[in-house]
């Protein structure tokens, strides 16, 4: 990809202008183009993957996403070619929309697209293509979703479908029904759950705030506005502290290879004044992201974006990962509707949360606990509130980082007998330094844990019941590939220097100490903390400060002393 030179007097941090943007998404666009149809109404690029819904549907996602990146350039050459594509596309070319189909989801982005690029696209369309194209799209308007961030689809399309009078009442009922059916996943704090149970990740920005805010935005409607704008603001002062220091988002949820797609709160909360970060805050994070995975393989030598994380990586995909999934990363571009003299493309960049000082922050909604070092820009999430078995590595190990990816080796993990999984997560709480919750492992053994955070040093507490006496337990930590980066697991109680211990007659107790870090020469763990158990009770000290206690018992955890919550 061929970018402008960096420019370090606006950004310090990055490098990155709106003019990286501007060429990121044209070398994207234009890398495209050779893999169109004829018609120009599929987009069938390259490789032997195909997505469960078959290799049509792949192609109607390539023409869509990318249909998406030349709207937020507002480019109106190639909005010219997309607009030959529609034509065939909704002459008979393009499956129709049905319940729970994946062009319901593509119909989405083509209608968005189209109500942000109205007078350049859709206005200068035929009147019998315009009537062929809303035909194809009402069909979005009755098509039942998935119960989960697809409820919105239809919200999207209808907005569209009602701004040009089409089926109005229909539209409507569309766009009541699908924000009626979010507020059920509402659980406060700007966090939304993708669906029924607690599956919260990046779905929450590049779905669950953007549409509805998109929307209230283009019906300029103040009262949605200022509800779901004011979700994201909340949303935002905890998605800020998501970012690593490098630029990597943190790697956990599925659907990763949207990639630099988790700009997209950062992006919409400047573009419709919700947002409780500064302007250059803003580009900074965005920045990295992008250049993140600029530097790191994501493009490939064609300028495709491959299916992955860095470059090509199975691990990260899932059934419906077409050849074109990836460019949902189009979502990122949002910030291209900003217009180049806004204070987020004029400001001078100004670092990101991790980059300012040592944090551990907890999330009560997710009931996660965030852990980041300014000194290596590492962060690290511990869940114990997050669960969707379906996609379990992303969603069901006890902590992720921005420099780490789930093991299939379980990494995180407590492993009971032979078993180590881990569902039927119940939260416990957070507070200041802590988190905890309990979950169902081992044969319908039940493993209550908490975590202590200060810095980079964690203690890692798990109680086990319900086993027969003798069943044995281990402990795993960090699975640390990168280079520059070290994982540590001591063990403090109940786990031998292998991390691995049995239970007893009663419930069990294990802890250990755990780290990572990028630092090269760390202060031994055992120097920064102190713990030890008496009757039940984990007694931990930090270097300098006073005593916690940590007291875990059939109904739940109490954490008590200084720096807790009570």
């Amino acid at each position: 990809m061929d970018l402008p030179p960096p420019d370090h007097t606006l950004s310090p941090r990055t490098g990155y202008t709106r003019a990286h943007w501007e060429s990121a998404a044209d070398s994207l666009l234009a890398a495209v183009e050779p893999y169109a149809t004829e018609d120009r109404a599929f987009y069938h690029l390259p490789g032997d993957r195909q997505s469960w819904s078959g290799r049509v549907s792949d192609g109607l996602e390539g023409y869509a996403r990318t249909l998406l990146l030349a709207a937020f350039r507002r480019d109106e050459s190639a909005l010219e070619r997309y607009a030959d594509g529609l034509a065939a596309g909704v002459s008979g070319a393009w499956p129709r929309i049905g319940d729970r189909s994946q062009p319901l989801v593509e119909a989405a982005s083509i209608a968005l697209a189209l109500r942000l690029t109205r007078p350049l696209l859709w206005d200068r369309l035929d009147d019998g293509v315009r009537q062929r194209a809303a035909d194809w799209l009402g069909d979005a308007l009755t098509a039942e979703p998935w119960p989960c961030n697809w409820e919105l689809f239809p919200v999207t399309v209808g907005g569209f479908l009602y701004a040009i009078d089409h089926e109005p009442d229909t539209a409507r009922k569309a766009v009541d029904r699908g924000l009626e059916r979010i507020e059920q996943w509402y659980v406060g704090d700007g966090w939304y759950t993708d669906g029924a149970g607690r599956a919260f990740d990046y779905y929450n920005g590049w779905a669950m705030h953007l549409y509805p805010v998109l929307h209230a935005w283009l019906d300029d409607d103040p009262r949605l506005l200022e509800l779901y704008g004011g979700r994201l603001s909340r949303h935002l002062t905890d998605y800020a502290r998501l970012f690593g220091g490098d630029g990597a988002p943190m790697r956990q949820g599925r659907s990763l290879t949207y990639r630099f797609a988790t700009t997209v709160p950062l992006w919409l909360g400047a573009l419709t004044g919700h947002t409780p970060l500064p302007p250059g805050e803003t580009r900074r994070l965005a920045s990295g992201a992008l250049r993140y995975f600029v530097q790191r393989g994501a493009v490939d030598e064609r300028g495709l974006l491959s299916l992955g994380w860095h470059g090509p990586d199975p691990d990260v995909l899932q059934g419906y990962s077409g050849p074109a999934s990836p460019y949902w990363a189009s979502k990122g571009f949002l910030g291209l509707l900003l217009p180049p003299e806004h204070e987020v493309w004029t400001a001078v960049e100004e670092p990101g949360p991790v980059e300012r000082t040592d944090a551990v922050t907890p999330l009560s909604a997710p009931n996660w606990l965030l852990q980041s070092t300014r000194s290596d820009g590492v962060v690290r999430l511990h869940n114990h509130g997050s669960e969707d078995v379906r996609y379990d590595p992303f969603y069901t190990r006890l902590a992720y980082s921005t420099v780490t990816a789930p093991s299939s080796s379980y990494d995180n993990s407590v492993v009971v007998g032979d078993d180590p999984g881990r569902t039927g997560i119940e939260p416990l709480g957070v507070g200041d330094g802590w988190a905890a919750s309990r979950h169902i492992s081992g044969g319908g053994a039940r493993v209550t844990s908490v975590v202590l955070a200060r810095g980079a040093a964690e203690v890692r507490v798990h109680r086990v019941a319900g086993t027969d006496p003798g069943t044995p337990v281990r402990v795993t930590g960090w699975a640390a590939a990168e280079d520059d980066v070290r994982a540590e697991l001591v063990p403090v109680a109940g786990l031998d220097e292998a991390l691995t211990g049995v239970t007893g007659d009663g419930d069990s107790l294990f802890v250990a100490l755990a780290r990572l870090t990028g630092e090269a020469d760390p202060v031994p763990l055992e120097d920064l903390v102190s713990v030890r158990t008496q009757d039940g009770i984990v007694h931990v000290r930090w270097s300098g400060e006073s005593e916690v206690r940590v007291h875990l018992t059939s109904d739940g955890v109490r954490v008590t002393g200084a720096a807790s919550d009570g």
